[in-house]
């Protein structure tokens, strides 16, 4: 499999990738989150005051457990809601499109049972495409190689 370039956003330089386990409203569940797309790596790493996004290469083992949502269906909703649930699943490396902030709310509203499953279809339209890599075991990470890392402008807070 040929190597390709990821970016992973933060407020610091991330030189040895770890997986957090901390927290279970990520989309895919535990690990450690890249993307493809430099100017959503950007996006995240505004988040924080220092604004950093680390650039890696990846070269994925044939080997690994790859779970890939080639786009948002059924199947990635039902995923993201039980990873958000907190169920655990046994893939290495989960790869698809991000449920962003906006996208958030809807897929908490439509678990509370605000809005229906075809509701929930109707509001999550993208304005721009989002992708996401979860590096879940250390055998994925394994594959990562770090190459740099590059403090990005943060927004305008005024």
């Amino acid at each position: 499999m040929g190597k390709m370039t990821v970016y992973h956003g933060s407020y610091t330089a991330v030189k040895k990738p770890e997986i957090l386990k901390g927290r279970n409203t990520k989309d895919f569940g535990p690990g450690f989150y890249c993307t493809v797309i430099r100017e959503q790596a950007e996006r995240w790493a505004r988040r924080y005051d220092s604004s950093i996004v680390n650039t890696y290469t990846v070269r994925l083992n044939t080997d690994l457990d790859i779970l890939e949502f080639k786009e948002m269906n059924e199947e990635w909703l039902d995923f993201i809601i039980a990873c958000r649930s907190g169920k655990p699943h046994a893939h290495d490396l989960v790869i698809g499109a991000m449920a962003n902030d906006q996208i958030y709310n809807y897929i908490a509203d439509y678990i509370d049972g605000i809005i229906t499953r075809e509701q929930f279809w109707s509001l999550a339209r993208f304005k721009y495409p989002t992708h996401q890599i979860n590096f879940c075991t250390q055998t994925a990470l394994a594959c990562l190689e770090y190459v740099s890392s590059e403090e990005v402008v943060p927004y305008d807070r005024t």
